[in-house]
């Protein structure tokens, strides 16, 4: 029996997690469940055909789960699932703004901007966002080149803060994005999700 079971939407966040759980959780039993092709069909819209189809893998899927994918996000969290990207706006929510948020694809800019500001609610704040659309870059991580993907969106990050020296925090909106973290140099608290969202998930803390 897993005691968590992830979606992907990409085949690489499966290492990702492993890696993660070995480290903070070694005696962690991870499940994968992999669909790109989720993806690629929510582009255009979530349609009933898919919505119903991603609900009854995750009603039926063993121990809790965690959806890693921020498009799906608020489906998944209909469904039951834990959105990978709610721990880490609660945490940019208590740190407070402004919050630079970054993102590389259009259909994650509403549900991730939506879910970051209802964090700020939640905490009795209210919510000063910029928002930095890096999907130029976006190509380089669906053909597989990881580490010129994350130094793209290090730059464009970089480029935003020394222009905004104001900004309180950096939300890296998608689970693909976390690699950019390694490359700033800031003082500035970068936040990705994965770790974060592993954390919770198994109730680490």
């Amino acid at each position: 029996m897993a005691d968590l079971t992830l979606i992907h939407t990409a085949e690489v966040h499966r290492a990702t997690f492993d890696r993660l759980a070995a480290r903070v959780a070694p005696g962690a039993h991870l499940a994968h469940v992999v669909r790109p092709d989720w993806l690629a069909r929510a582009q255009g819209g979530i349609g009933a055909d898919l919505a119903a189809e991603i609900t009854e893998t995750i009603r039926t899927a063993p121990g809790r789960v965690l959806c890693t994918c921020t498009t799906l996000g608020p489906l998944a969290a209909e469904a039951g699932a834990i959105r990978i990207d709610a721990p880490m706006m609660a945490q940019a929510a208590r740190i407070g703004g402004p919050v630079l948020m970054a993102f590389c694809l259009e259909s994650t800019r509403t549900p991730s901007r939506t879910l970051l500001e209802a964090a700020f609610a939640a905490a009795g704040k209210a919510s000063d966002l910029r928002l930095l659309d890096l999907s130029a870059a976006w190509r380089l991580f669906e053909t597989g080149q990881t580490e010129s993907f994350a130094a793209t969106l290090a730059a464009g990050i970089a480029e935003a803060l020394r222009t905004a020296p104001e900004i309180a925090c950096v939300v890296l909106a998608q689970a693909s994005m976390a690699g950019a973290a390694a490359h700033l140099k800031t003082a500035v608290p970068v936040l990705s999700s994965p770790e974060t969202a592993l954390r919770a998930a198994l109730e680490l803390e």
